[in-house]
């Protein structure tokens, strides 16, 4: 297969977890703590991946000192746009009981929710895409924690915008364009990063882990932790250890 269909199909698998947990939230009523508990240890798993998939290869290949301002970099960029989408109405989009806002609560809450749930979703599908310019294939660890971990945040978001009165058409339009999106990133990922030094892609790599980790940190331990309370870190250290034990399998 073409290395670029190739990154975008495996960055469309990845979007196709959201659209999944998205369902199983619409069709049936699943409850809160079982929710709190995917959504720990889908965090676990992708800590896991930043830590020795990401961030290790990225110090490994750029250096320590890129590797580190990249992640900076990423943080600093996701918090700056996460600032202005809370807002905007999007604050608690990955929250699956009475917490996002309705439209009717706040106008344009929804455009709101729709990007922020993109914007967490982009430096995953990069990163997949990126996975692959070694010429050995895609990250097993990297792929295995994307999609283990978009389960729980399309389920849990979705359950949010059903509550909040969001119909059937705005919930999987939305995640049905993330996934699409998700598998164009990916193969973006690849195709301009191909030419790429491997010190630009270690330094973009960074970046990315940078934002997803404050992704994770920002909107899928507080829905965790609201819900599953003491558990939350024992779960999620179970994600992280699933995700590390594939990897090292992978490799």
């Amino acid at each position: 297969m073409n290395p670029v269909l190739e990154a975008g199909a495996w960055g469309l698998v990845g979007g196709a977890a959201l659209v999944l947990g998205a369902a199983v939230a619409w069709f049936v009523r699943v409850p809160a703590t079982v929710t709190a508990t995917v959504m720990a240890f889908g965090a676990g798993v992708l800590v896991s991946a930043l830590a020795f998939d990401l961030m290790d290869e990225a110090a490994d290949t750029g250096g320590i000192g890129p590797a580190a301002l990249g992640f900076l970099a990423g943080s600093v960029t996701y918090v700056l746009a996460n600032v202005e989408l809370n807002r905007r109405g999007a604050r608690h989009r990955k929250r699956s009981r009475g917490k996002q806002p309705s439209e009717e609560e706040q106008s344009g809450s929804g455009g709101a929710i729709a990007i922020g749930a993109l914007l967490d979703g982009i430096p995953e599908s990069v990163v997949l895409g990126a996975s692959l310019l070694g010429g050995g294939g895609v990250s097993v660890g990297v792929a295995v924690a994307v999609f283990l971990s978009n389960v729980p945040e399309g389920l849990s978001s979705a359950a949010g915008m059903k509550e909040a009165g969001r119909s059937a058409r705005y919930v999987f339009g939305v995640w049905c364009s993330i996934a699409a999106i998700s598998g164009l990133a990916a193969a973006a990922g690849y195709a301009f990063l191909g030419d790429a030094s491997p010190e630009v892609v270690a330094i973009i790599t960074a970046v990315a882990a940078g934002a997803i980790l404050t992704m994770v940190a920002d909107t899928m331990i507080p829905e965790a932790f609201e819900r599953a309370h003491v558990l939350t870190g024992l779960i999620t250290s179970a994600g992280f250890l699933l995700a590390f034990t594939v990897s090292r399998l992978g490799g």
